[in-house]
């Protein structure tokens, strides 16, 4: 990731939104860290990197309720009831990136340029089915190829997103999350990085008090999209669970003295009031800048072992300690 990072019919949380402010700050997951060389320069086995999946962008919206229409942008912040039995439990997706914002960019080993904006949001769509047939309530940060957030002034300078944009687009996937009452939130991101550069990553933040769940959580979506992915033949490095600290491009001074990822991370005073209330992960599964590794993140077959792959991970998590 080059730059830095977003109910039943009738439902709305009952969340004061005179209260909420979109005022945050963002560093997103760039270059994994401790990220592996891939053993194998393809993957073993064909991977369509151009297949379009016809109506992927219209899917989940017939079906869902928006949160808050008048806080969020258009199809931003949408939530979906389950479509079998229902397990009492919200789960908080986030496409990566989206609007002004198109996130990291690569190209596939057929040639075709690919973005993290527009790759993140067929596996959320496809995690969102699997968790809604497993019994899940699942609130989507976004569910077309806008931003989360209602731009305003300062968040825009011509037809992209300024600094100031792209920590007010993250900061409103916290605000969604929470007005939702999520029990969980996962982000679904891809990396970037220099030639060689692959890998599987997975973040949390360990200063916040549900530290412990959400690290566990992290655990279990790496174990879960690793071997998915790698039981196709793939040999995706693993890059292991990392704490957030540090993770990271900072826009400014004050990213850097912050230290986290703003979808994880803390309050702090003066600048970030309105961090995510419950145990969260962030997971890059892929490098988009590796021809292989964006081959598989573009095309239906690799989205659809990766959504697998999450929705496994977050079922494990609801499952207990082993």
């Amino acid at each position: 990731m080059q730059r830095p990072e977003g109910s039943p019919p009738g439902w709305l949380p009952a969340w004061p939104l005179a209260v909420v402010v979109i005022a945050v700050v963002v560093s997103g997951l760039a270059g994994c860290a401790g990220g592996g060389t891939r053993q194998s320069g393809v993957p073993a086995g064909p991977v369509s990197a151009d297949r379009d999946r016809p109506g992927t962008e219209a899917m989940p919206r017939a079906a869902g309720v928006p949160v808050a229409p008048a806080l969020f942008s258009p199809g931003a912040c949408v939530a979906y009831r389950p479509l079998s039995g229902n397990r009492h439990r919200t789960v908080f997706l986030d496409a990566g990136h989206g609007g002004p914002d198109p996130g990291a960019a690569g190209v596939t080993a057929a040639g075709r340029e690919v973005t993290e904006a527009s790759e993140t949001l067929p596996v959320v769509f496809d995690t969102a089915a699997l968790l809604r047939r497993a019994g899940f309530t699942v609130v989507l940060s976004r569910t077309g190829p806008g931003p989360v957030a209602r731009l305003g002034p300062g968040d825009l300078s011509g037809t992209l997103l300024t600094a100031q944009g792209v920590r007010d687009d993250v900061g409103a996937r916290d605000v969604c999350a929470n007005m939702a009452q999520a029990s969980v939130l996962v982000g679904v991101y891809y990396n970037a990085g220099a030639a060689g550069e692959a890998g599987c990553i997975t973040a949390y933040d360990t200063a916040r008090p549900f530290a412990a769940a959400s690290r566990r959580l992290a655990g279990l979506l790496q174990a879960a999209v690793l071997g998915a992915m790698n039981r196709r033949g793939w040999q995706i490095p693993d890059a292991g669970v990392a704490s957030d600290s540090g993770l990271g491009s900072a826009v400014t001074a004050a990213d850097a003295a912050y230290g986290h990822l703003i979808l994880l991370g803390p309050a702090k005073p003066g600048y970030f009031s309105t961090p995510s209330q419950m145990p969260g992960a962030l997971i890059e599964p892929l490098f988009l800048t590796d021809p292989s590794e964006a081959s598989i993140a573009a095309g239906t077959p690799g989205q659809q072992v990766i959504a697998a792959g999450l929705a496994a991970g977050v079922e494990r998590y609801f499952a207990g300690p082993a």
